[in-house]
Protein backbone atom coordinates (compact mmCIF):
# COMPACT_ATOMS: atom_id res chain seq x y z
CA UNK A 1 0.00 0.00 0.00
CA UNK A 2 2.78 2.44 0.86
CA UNK A 3 4.61 1.57 -2.36
CA UNK A 4 1.49 2.42 -4.32
CA UNK A 5 1.17 5.78 -2.59
CA UNK A 6 4.85 6.60 -3.10
CA UNK A 7 4.73 5.76 -6.79
CA UNK A 8 1.53 7.76 -7.20
CA UNK A 9 3.11 10.80 -5.53
CA UNK A 10 6.34 10.49 -7.54
CA UNK A 11 4.35 10.25 -10.79
CA UNK A 12 2.44 13.40 -9.87
CA UNK A 13 5.71 15.22 -9.08
CA UNK A 14 7.16 14.15 -12.43
CA UNK A 15 4.06 15.35 -14.23
CA UNK A 16 4.48 18.76 -12.61
CA UNK A 17 8.00 18.99 -13.98
CA UNK A 18 9.65 19.02 -10.56
CA UNK A 19 11.28 15.62 -10.71
CA UNK A 20 11.46 14.79 -14.39
CA UNK A 21 15.24 14.79 -14.61
CA UNK A 22 15.43 11.27 -16.02
CA UNK A 23 13.41 12.16 -19.10
CA UNK A 24 15.55 15.21 -19.80
CA UNK A 25 18.76 13.17 -19.60
CA UNK A 26 17.50 10.78 -22.27
CA UNK A 27 16.79 13.65 -24.62
CA UNK A 28 20.17 15.29 -24.05
CA UNK A 29 22.42 12.20 -24.15
CA UNK A 30 20.61 10.46 -26.97
CA UNK A 31 21.95 7.04 -25.91
CA UNK A 32 19.36 4.58 -24.78
CA UNK A 33 21.82 1.66 -25.02
CA UNK A 34 21.35 -0.53 -21.93
CA UNK A 35 24.92 -1.85 -22.23
CA UNK A 36 26.31 1.65 -21.85
CA UNK A 37 23.98 2.29 -18.94
CA UNK A 38 25.37 -0.83 -17.21
CA UNK A 39 28.95 0.16 -17.93
CA UNK A 40 29.60 -2.85 -20.20
CA UNK A 41 30.49 -3.40 -23.79
CA UNK A 42 27.81 -4.65 -26.15
CA UNK A 43 29.26 -8.20 -26.19
CA UNK A 44 29.50 -8.33 -22.39
CA UNK A 45 25.91 -7.16 -22.09
CA UNK A 46 24.66 -9.76 -24.58
CA UNK A 47 26.56 -12.50 -22.73
CA UNK A 48 25.09 -11.26 -19.46
CA UNK A 49 21.57 -11.35 -20.95
CA UNK A 50 22.11 -14.92 -22.24
CA UNK A 51 23.33 -16.00 -18.83
CA UNK A 52 20.32 -14.41 -17.13
CA UNK A 53 17.93 -16.16 -19.54
CA UNK A 54 19.64 -19.53 -19.00
CA UNK A 55 19.47 -19.12 -15.22
CA UNK A 56 15.79 -18.21 -15.44
CA UNK A 57 15.09 -21.26 -17.58
CA UNK A 58 16.91 -23.49 -15.06
CA UNK A 59 14.93 -21.99 -12.17
CA UNK A 60 11.68 -22.43 -14.09
CA UNK A 61 12.53 -26.05 -14.90
CA UNK A 62 13.38 -26.78 -11.25
CA UNK A 63 10.17 -25.08 -10.13
CA UNK A 64 8.11 -27.08 -12.62
CA UNK A 65 9.79 -30.29 -11.45
CA UNK A 66 9.01 -29.50 -7.79
CA UNK A 67 5.40 -28.70 -8.65
CA UNK A 68 5.12 -32.00 -10.52
CA UNK A 69 6.62 -33.92 -7.58
CA UNK A 70 4.10 -32.35 -5.24
CA UNK A 71 1.30 -33.17 -7.68
CA UNK A 72 2.57 -36.74 -7.85
CA UNK A 73 2.43 -36.96 -4.08
CA UNK A 74 -1.13 -35.60 -4.05
CA UNK A 75 -2.15 -38.12 -6.73
CA UNK A 76 -0.63 -40.92 -4.68
CA UNK A 77 -2.45 -39.80 -1.55
CA UNK A 78 -5.71 -39.50 -3.46
CA UNK A 79 -5.31 -43.06 -4.72
CA UNK A 80 -4.40 -44.32 -1.26
CA UNK A 81 -7.40 -42.75 0.43
CA UNK A 82 -9.71 -43.22 -2.57
CA UNK A 83 -10.35 -39.52 -3.05
CA UNK A 84 -11.45 -37.99 -6.37
CA UNK A 85 -8.71 -37.28 -8.89
CA UNK A 86 -7.58 -33.76 -9.72
CA UNK A 87 -7.11 -32.83 -13.34
CA UNK A 88 -4.81 -29.95 -12.33
CA UNK A 89 -2.35 -32.38 -10.73
CA UNK A 90 -2.36 -34.63 -13.78
CA UNK A 91 -1.70 -31.61 -16.01
CA UNK A 92 1.26 -30.55 -13.86
CA UNK A 93 2.74 -34.03 -14.09
CA UNK A 94 2.30 -34.02 -17.87
CA UNK A 95 3.94 -30.59 -18.17
CA UNK A 96 7.02 -31.96 -16.39
CA UNK A 97 7.34 -34.73 -18.95
CA UNK A 98 5.55 -37.63 -17.23
CA UNK A 99 8.85 -38.91 -15.80
CA UNK A 100 8.15 -37.54 -12.34
CA UNK A 101 8.58 -39.75 -9.31
CA UNK A 102 8.19 -39.09 -5.64
CA UNK A 103 11.33 -37.73 -3.99
CA UNK A 104 13.36 -40.45 -2.29
CA UNK A 105 12.50 -39.43 1.27
CA UNK A 106 8.79 -39.34 0.48
CA UNK A 107 9.05 -42.68 -1.33
CA UNK A 108 10.58 -44.20 1.83
CA UNK A 109 7.74 -42.80 3.92
CA UNK A 110 5.14 -44.22 1.53
CA UNK A 111 6.81 -47.63 1.56
CA UNK A 112 6.90 -47.63 5.36
CA UNK A 113 3.19 -46.76 5.47
CA UNK A 114 2.39 -49.56 3.02
CA UNK A 115 4.37 -52.05 5.08
CA UNK A 116 2.53 -50.99 8.23
CA UNK A 117 -0.85 -51.36 6.53
CA UNK A 118 0.08 -54.76 5.11
CA UNK A 119 1.23 -55.83 8.55
CA UNK A 120 -2.07 -54.71 10.07
CA UNK A 121 -4.00 -56.58 7.38
CA UNK A 122 -2.06 -59.81 7.90
CA UNK A 123 -3.02 -62.57 10.32
CA UNK A 124 -0.22 -61.56 12.67
CA UNK A 125 -1.58 -58.04 12.73
CA UNK A 126 -4.99 -59.35 13.71
CA UNK A 127 -3.46 -61.54 16.39
CA UNK A 128 -1.62 -58.56 17.82
CA UNK A 129 -4.83 -56.56 17.92
CA UNK A 130 -6.48 -59.52 19.67
CA UNK A 131 -3.81 -59.41 22.35
CA UNK A 132 -4.89 -55.87 23.15
CA UNK A 133 -8.51 -56.99 23.75
CA UNK A 134 -9.76 -58.55 26.91
CA UNK A 135 -10.90 -62.17 27.07
CA UNK A 136 -14.62 -61.35 27.34
CA UNK A 137 -14.54 -59.32 24.13
CA UNK A 138 -12.81 -62.17 22.31
CA UNK A 139 -15.44 -64.65 23.54
CA UNK A 140 -18.23 -62.33 22.39
CA UNK A 141 -16.69 -61.93 18.93
CA UNK A 142 -16.18 -65.68 18.58
CA UNK A 143 -19.76 -66.40 19.67
CA UNK A 144 -21.26 -63.83 17.25
CA UNK A 145 -19.12 -65.11 14.41
CA UNK A 146 -20.14 -68.71 15.14
CA UNK A 147 -23.79 -67.68 15.31
CA UNK A 148 -23.55 -65.80 11.99
CA UNK A 149 -21.90 -68.77 10.28
CA UNK A 150 -24.53 -71.13 11.68
CA UNK A 151 -27.38 -68.90 10.47
CA UNK A 152 -25.83 -68.60 7.01
CA UNK A 153 -25.42 -72.38 6.81
CA UNK A 154 -29.03 -72.96 7.90
CA UNK A 155 -30.28 -70.58 5.23
CA UNK A 156 -28.27 -72.28 2.50
CA UNK A 157 -28.87 -75.87 3.56
CA UNK A 158 -32.40 -76.98 4.24
CA UNK A 159 -31.27 -80.26 5.87
CA UNK A 160 -29.86 -78.52 8.96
Amino acid sequence: MTFFIKSMVSNQVKNLGLGGGTEEKKEEGGTSDPAAAQGMTREEYEEYQKQMIEEKMERDAAFTQKKAERACLRVHLREKYRLPKSEMDENQIQMAGDDVDLPEDLQKMVNEDQEEEEEKDSILGHLQSLQNMDLDTIKEKAQTTFTEIKQTAEQKCSVM
